[in-house]
């Protein structure tokens, strides 16, 4: 597997070596020991999926303590661009952003620690979207900030007046208020 650890510290994108013959296609989606060779120590306990059409945006998403998630991220079918924010207030790069195009594809996964919000938008007709957590949902400790706030301002890769969005992600605070953390 390959690896490139980005910009901001603890992000990941594994690109995983595929095996192809006329018959399809293999990979190792998951292997506990790879990761851990790339000093990623993550114990997952939840997986989840999301389907969604073109210009959907969903984020940006994260879990308040003792709730916090790490998230192993793909995608089965389709693209999408994948975002993370660095939402760790002692970090030099405290409210950056960094993108990754993941594809049915290219089968790139991205690894975001705790700590960061996530989000991604759908850039083909639909995506089938696959993530692991390291830690349980829990509603009462969700999270959120504004996608296009314009103090992060993320390239989205999609026209922000298009893109769809849940009635809940479009009341999202901003990052000021995160900052701020009045509104949380």
């Amino acid at each position: 597997m390959d690896f490139f650890k980005a910009p901001i510290e603890g992000l990941v994108v594994l690109t995983p070596k595929i095996f192809a013959d006329n018959r399809g296609y293999f990979y190792e989606s998951y292997n506990k020991n790879t990761l851990e060779a790339l000093g990623i120590t993550t114990d997952f306990v939840q997986d989840n999926e999301s389907f969604s059409s073109q210009n959907t945006l969903r984020g940006l998403h994260f879990q308040k303590p003792p709730f916090a998630q790490a998230k192993l991220v793909r995608v089965l079918e389709g693209a999408v661009w994948d975002v993370a924010v660095d939402l760790r207030k002692n970090s030099p790069t405290f409210g950056r952003w960094f993108g990754v195009e993941l594809s049915g594809e290219n089968k790139k996964q991205f690894f975001i620690p705790r700590g960061f919000a996530h989000g991604f938008s759908v850039l083909t007709p639909t995506a089938k979207f696959a993530y692991k957590c390291d830690n349980f949902y829990n509603k009462a400790s969700e999270g959120a900030v504004y996608f296009n706030d314009p103090e992060v301002a993320i390239d989205w890769k999609i026209d922000p007046r298009k893109a769809i969005l849940s009635e809940k992600d479009l009341k999202n605070p901003s990052f000021a208020c995160y900052k701020e953390q009045p509104c949380f």
